[in-house]
């Protein structure tokens, strides 16, 4: 570290990841750690090996530059990975070189995760999505929203209509968990944070922030916040289960994302990422050095997973795929093909990933090329993670990128929009045999 910088050591428990060891309820196949991924020749499924060098020499500029410590890159076509690579640190100060197995903190790459896995009870006939979310969570039957927050006077008012699971899934709810700056009285935000000492768990932290106005009536913008968080919590209230057993039964185990928690084993910390930061000048400084961390009772659907590149490919083949994976079938294809559509229509913004974009269950879907900052087909969808982490997949193409990074802001680089550039370049094959498996439905533009 160089003189004068300053670094966090303790890992927060928000970002924390992992879970404690677990006998599986479901046959599973062996599980696919990074040493296990087989790499195929480029040009077996329309691409170039010379073009895909391309990704090596983008990231090792970063590097050289100063920019990031290292990165993890995977991209994947018509079920077979073509490039698999690691570059630069997984811990720069210490002298420990990035490895393909190296384990991430995912941030909002657990966002899609943990909406399919709403959409798996979906499937079992357990709601609508247009049920109200007061069905499972009764604090929020009579809730209200704050309108005309800018103004002189604001306005606290029922709401328009309930909050649906399907608003939850979109990011249209208006809901959030955070009290301050919502006209709460002293006693209201003690009651939603206990005191100023949390809830042990995320159903209570819920259940008690409805006391706290929605940003505007459900279903009226887009408004990217804690809407996943009630996501996990209808998972629970509905199978029974806490999301961490849910995730790692139903989803983990039977795909053999082995290395994937909400908290990392303490065996397995070691193989953790540090996370950088930028200083004024834009060069890395490192941020947080993982330690391990008590495993609680505390798991979020916005953020808290940690895994691999190879795990999290496995769950994106997989949704490319329609919901199956070799042999193992989470999800039917058209409840998929439903989750990758636009859900919100033309003139909601999905601001966090600029223009072009509307969304789904789950995932931003590219509505709009022009508009877009991406190298991807209309009907692409894609979720990243505020260490800069990124996952995208192309229909038309067949195509998954998957980008492992760490460091927080990432705004300043063009790493992401640019890792599309890279990758989409070394396509070379013409559109005449392309059969992709799905492609979700039109999208209004």
């Amino acid at each position: 570290m160089r003189p004068g910088t300053k670094e966090r050591r303790s890992w927060p428990a928000l970002v924390a990841c992992g879970c404690l060891a677990a006998l599986g309820m479901l046959a599973n196949p062996p599980a696919k750690a990074a040493e296990d991924v087989v790499v195929a020749k480029p040009e077996s499924v329309g691409m170039s090996s010379e073009r895909l060098a391309r990704i090596d020499e983008f990231v090792q500029e970063y590097i050289d530059n100063d920019r990031i410590a290292g990165a993890v890159t995977l991209v994947a076509r018509k079920g077979k990975v073509v490039h698999f690579e690691a570059q630069g640190w997984r811990d720069r100060e210490g002298g420990v070189p990035m490895t393909r197995d190296t384990i991430f903190v995912l941030m909002s790459m657990t966002k899609p995760v943990v909406s399919a896995a709403l959409m798996m009870l979906f499937e079992e006939g357990k709601f609508l999505l247009d049920d109200p979310i007061a069905k499972w969570i009764p604090e929020y039957a009579d809730h209200k929203v704050r309108i005309n927050a800018d103004g002189v006077r604001p306005q606290v008012v029922p709401e328009a209509r309930p909050v649906t699971v399907r608003h939850v899934l979109t990011h249209t709810s208006g809901l959030t968990l955070n009290p301050q700056g919502r006209g709460l009285s002293e006693e209201q935000i003690n009651y939603v944070t206990n005191h100023g000492q949390g809830w042990p768990t995320l159903a209570e932290r819920v259940a008690h922030a409805a006391v706290i106005p929605g940003a505007f009536h459900p279903g009226d913008e887009w408004q990217y916040g804690d809407s996943t968080d009630y996501v996990a919590v209808l998972v629970e209230k509905i199978s029974g289960k806490s999301i961490d057993d849910f995730l790692r039964e139903r989803i983990f185990e039977p795909l053999g994302m082995s290395d994937t928690y909400y908290y990392v084993p303490e065996d397995k910390v070691e193989r953790m990422a540090s996370v950088y930061r930028p200083d004024e000048n834009g060069r890395i400084e490192r941020m947080i050095k993982p330690s391990f961390v008590k495993p609680t009772r505390m798991f979020r659907g916005i953020a808290g997973l940690a895994g691999t590149a190879a795990d999290y490919y496995r769950f994106a083949q997989m949704i490319a795929n329609g919901g199956e994976l070799d042999g193992v079938r989470l999800l039917g294809r058209m409840t998929v093909d439903n989750m990758i559509s636009n859900h919100i229509g033309p003139d909601r913004p999905v601001y966090i990933r600029g223009g072009g974009y509307g969304f789904g269950l789950g995932f931003g879907v590219l509505t709009n090329s022009a508009e877009a900052p991406d190298a991807l087909s209309i009907g692409s969808y894609t979720w990243g993670g505020a260490y800069g982490t990124l996952y995208w997949a192309d229909p038309v193409e067949d195509l998954i990128g998957i980008l492992m990074i760490q460091i927080r802001p990432y705004n300043h680089l063009s790493i992401r929009p640019l890792f599309s550039n890279v990758v989409t370049q070394a396509v070379v094959d013409s559109l005449s045999d392309q059969r992709p498996k799905i492609m979700g439905r039109p999208t209004p533009r």
